[in-house]
This record gives structure tokens, C-alpha cells and sequence, in this order.
């Protein structure tokens, strides 16, 4: 969802249903493209830092992780977890998109892996919006499934300070600059193309 999409009308609960499958397949993936960022890294102080999203989605101790949440979120609206996890209703394009971002990750030198999560820059704020829209537009949905937005809007704004620093150090020439806008638009078309894949197949509006 862009933040265009927050002024949008809700989505059906067939349509949100569908949203939800597909973007759970980005969701595990998030851990996979960190750990692909670390092990091109060779700062520690960096990897310190940058391991920390790993155990954000992934979960360690008594925190459940992210993917854990979104697996709560899906059984909240009414989906079945086992069918959510089995991936089998994931689309082709979805998968394209996503699979293409993990694979940058590995094979990119670490600080356009980093620059690419500044998507997330508007992140805390959408966060903000969802919760605050979303039980008027859903009333249906469990309030504790909406933990995964409530854990983010803390997470997202850490998260987005320490790439946009490291972006702003680490691209310093000119060349270096539009590179980087390069790389985040790559990652503005990942995004984009998730979208477009699910407005293709299911009818949905963005």
C-alpha cells in the first residue's frame, strides 16, 4: 500500500484478504534480504546495527517477530494460517518482484542494499494512519491483530534513521548521489510491481 492509498475507499474484505496473502510473501522475505545485506558487509559497527532487523521479523526471546504478527493479523481477518505460510497462493508476479529484491541484496555492495530500505521512510507515518483507519474501515478484525503495525511504528522510524545516515555518508560524489536514487527507485518499482500484479489479477484499485 502506497501512501496515495491511505485517502483511498477500504478495500472489500475479498480484496483485503487478498492483499494480505500476497504481502506475506515480502514479509518472510525481509530477514533473507538483511542477511544478504550482512554478510556483504564488512563493518562491524554497521552489522551490529543492521542484524537487529533480522531479529525485528524473525522473532528472539519472548518477542514473536513480525512474521509472526502478520501470521496473526492474517488469522485475525479470518485466514488460515497454514494456507497463509504454504505460499501457494502467491502470484507470479508477486514472487518475480520480491525474489528480484533479495536477489539485489545479495548481489550488491552492502550501502545500496541499505539505501534500498529507505522506502520505509514514510513508514511510521502509514503505520500511524492504519491504525488509526483501520478499525473504522474493518471493524471485523481482532484489535491484537494489528500488533505488527503497533511494534513498526517504533521499529520503522529506528530503522529508517540509521540507513539514511549511512546513505548520506556513504554516497558523498554526485555520481554516488544519483546511484543511489537509481537504487531506491529500483526498490520503488519492486514495490510497484507487487501492486500492479495484485490490481491485474484480483480487480483491486490502489
Amino acid at each position: 500500500m502506497t501512501a496515495a492509498g491511505l485517502s483511498s475507499p477500504a478495500w472489500t474484505r475479498a480484496e483485503f484478504e487478498q492483499q494480505l496473502r500476497e504481502r506475506f510473501y515480502y514479509q518472510i522475505n525481509i530477514p533473507v534480504k538483511d542477511a544478504a545485506i550482512l554478510a556483504n558487509c564488512d563493518e562491524r559497527t554497521v552489522r551490529r546495527n543492521w542484524v537487529q532487523r533480522i531479529l525485528d521479523h524473525d522473532g528472539h526471546g519472548d518477542d514473536p517477530g513480525g512474521i509472526e504478527s502478520w501470521l496473526r493479523l492474517a488469522e485475525a481477518v479470518g485466514l488460515d494460517r497454514a494456507q497463509v505460510e504454504s505460499l501457494a497462493e502467491v502470484l507470479p508476479g508477486v514472487r518475480f518482484a520480491v525474489d528480484a529484491y533479495v536477489n539485489f541484496a545479495r548481489r550488491a555492495p552492502w550501502p545500496e542494499g541499505v539505501c534500498a530500505s529507505l522506502t520505509e521512510l514514510f513508514a511510521p507515518e502509514i503505520h500511524r494512519q492504519r491504525l488509526a483507519s483501520w478499525p473504522g474501515h474493518y471493524p471485523w478484525i481482532d484489535p491484537a491483530g494489528l500488533s505488527y503495525f503497533q511494534s513498526r511504528m517504533s521499529r520503522a522510524r529506528r530503522d529508517v534513521e540509521f540507513a539514511l545516515a549511512v546513505t548520506l555518508e556513504r554516497f558523498a560524489t554526485r555520481a554516488a548521489q544519483e546511484r543511489a536514487l537509481q537504487v531506491l527507485q529500483f526498490k520503488l518499482d519492486v514495490l510497484w510491481q507487487m501492486n500492479d500484479a495484485m490490481a491485474l489479477a484480483y480487480g483491486v484499485t490502489q
